[in-house]
């Protein structure tokens, strides 16, 4: 999965083995991501358009799953008019997938919002992981930290994720130990905003380049990203994949 595009089809019959059937397990499951108000990517329009939602009620007496109406309003009428959409979020940090066979416009709270039936099935994947991708070489974004000591660094990030970053090329800046932690990191995060958030680092290693260069690279988790702040990293893994792929068109 760390070097997939998320899965935009419904390529779900490649991982029998982690799909959920059970209604009573499909609607805890919808209802933790509810609670923990995760955020939710819905795919439509065979996966070139997008909506970031979050799950605001799960009825299992109606058969009905509420998301919140997204921020485009053009988006959010594509939405309704197609007859498939993907939705992706995750649980306790574990990505899970499913579709809705199309949405409706619904009221709820006296706000617009999308209403679709509870899924027959559900993927739950089971493995802690994050689409991750690896960021730009020229002009790198940067990971200000404060070191334990006193001063400011910064770091660069090699690759970027809902779950952490992976900095490289600190060797000279500061040594870790595994467990460390840090706070109030800021990330910026070119045409999108800045991230703010603390870090701790879960492993180091040495990574060789493709020119031959060792170097060491330190994997760091987020520590209580907030939802907010989530969305603007998965805006800015989406916007890079869309250049990327934009640019192997050509």
């Amino acid at each position: 999965m760390a070097n997939q595009p998320p899965q935009k089809t419904e390529a779900v019959a490649d991982n029998s083995n982690y799909m959920i059937h059970s209604r009573i397990e499909i609607l805890y499951v919808l209802r933790a991501i509810q609670h923990k108000n995760e955020l939710v990517t819905a795919y439509f329009n065979q996966g070139n358009d997008f909506i970031l939602t979050s799950i605001i009620a799960v009825d299992g007496d109606t058969g009905s799953v509420i998301l919140d109406f997204g921020a485009n309003e053009l988006l959010n009428q594509r939405a309704l008019a197609s007859d498939k959409i993907i939705l992706v979020t995750t649980q306790d940090r574990v990505k899970v997938q499913f579709v809705a066979d199309g949405v409706e416009q619904a009221e709820y709270l006296g706000r617009p919002a999308f209403k679709a039936g509870i899924p027959s099935e559900l993927l739950k994947l089971q493995r802690r992981e994050y689409y991750r991708l690896s960021t730009p070489m020229i002009n790198p974004i940067k990971c200000a930290m404060t070191k334990p000591g006193g001063g400011n660094i910064e770091a660069t990030i090699a690759d970027i994720s809902l779950g952490g970053i992976a900095i490289a090329n600190y060797q000279s800046l500061i040594t870790f130990e595994i467990g460390d932690k840090f706070a109030a990191c800021r990330i910026v995060l070119p045409e999108v905003g800045t991230v703010t958030t603390g870090i701790e680092i879960r492993n180091e290693h040495e990574v060789t380049m493709q020119n031959g260069v060792k170097v060491q690279r330190a994997g760091c988790l987020f520590i209580d990203l907030p939802a907010s702040q989530q969305t603007m990293i998965q805006r800015y893994i989406i916007k890079l994949d869309r250049e990327r792929r934009a640019i192997l068109s050509q």
